[in-house]
């Protein structure tokens, strides 16, 4: 747990930090590729590649090109379109998301989750009520497009991780998530990066250092790490503790005149529909748990 509540407080930071400085006036494509350059520079020296079988390697790409490479080319997209506080806001998802996979490789399904995405929907609306625009959708779908990839990446992690050796330390084997990414960060960047929008001044390079090492390095291991060591239940919540964090790092030092009243009833009207999904979660394993005690 205390390796996913440092991660959320590092990562709080990150998002005003891309918002601001680099947002518009660095190339996405390229910012992607440099932070996962970084990290998998700093993760190199430690990998043991005969520590791990061809398909443990395989499977920790594709979850490092799923989780850090293509949530990234979302995640960097959605701020072309939309502000922090709103990218913030709507990160909200991911826990459904994670349970949806959960779900999904449990062969099950409930109705449920189309009642709470559309409540969902309805916050995002509140927030933006007099200027919703197709370029205000578009971003939403933006981020959720990243928040699907994270979730993807956290559940496959877990899973993965049950079956790496027990007598290799995780930093001996986490290049290979990184490796992963950078396989679809270079061509993304070789075939759609602008060239003219580089990094221009010492701030926007220490950024990228930043962001490269410290949230993407040591973040996304950290948070990995992290994720296999508690339920599902406390990683879905964890995954909701960024936004909070997030918002008060960007309204307090760089957002003061956001408009907190619109953002705070749209910040209700998801978070309520996260409390009614799990609730109604709740409420159906406590009946199968009755159902089980009956029949018992």
């Amino acid at each position: 747990m205390s390796y996913l509540v440092g991660v959320t407080a590092l990562w709080a930071f990150s998002f005003s930090l891309i918002g601001v400085y680099l947002s518009g006036q660095v190339d996405s494509y390229f910012a992607v590729m440099t932070r996962i350059i970084l990290a998998t520079l700093m993760f190199l020296p430690f990998l043991r590649p005969v520590a791990l079988s061809w398909s443990s390697r395989l499977g920790l790409m594709a979850i490092g090109s799923v989780q850090l490479g293509v949530m990234y080319l979302f995640f960097y997209q959605s701020f072309l379109l939309l502000t922090v506080p709103e990218v913030l806001l709507f990160t909200i998802f991911t826990p459904l998301y994670i349970t949806l996979i959960d779900d999904l490789l449990a062969r099950r399904f409930s109705p449920r989750f189309l009642i709470v995405a559309m409540l969902a929907v309805i916050g995002a609306a509140v927030i933006r009520y007099d200027g919703v625009t197709s370029h205000y959708w578009l971003g939403f779908l933006v981020v959720q497009g990243a928040n699907m990839s994270f979730a993807l990446g956290q559940v496959g992690y877990r899973h993965l991780a049950r079956s790496l050796p027990k007598d290799v330390a995780h930093r001996h084997l986490f290049g290979w998530f990184y490796l992963g990414a950078l396989c679809l960060a270079v061509p993304a960047f070789w075939l759609l990066g602008d060239t003219a929008k580089l990094p221009a001044t010492p701030l926007q390079w220490g950024i990228l250092g930043w962001l490269g090492l410290v949230a993407s390095g040591l973040g996304y291991f950290l948070w990995n790490k992290g994720a296999c060591r508690v339920d599902a239940g406390t990683l879905a919540i964890m995954n909701n503790a960024l936004i909070p964090a997030g918002l008060i790092v960007n309204l307090l030092i760089w957002n003061r005149n956001a408009d907190l009243t619109r953002l705070g009833i749209g910040a209700l009207i998801l978070a309520g529909s996260l409390w009614l999904n799990a609730r109604w979660a709740k409420r159906s394993g406590a009946a199968t748990a009755s159902l089980a005690a009956t029949r018992g």
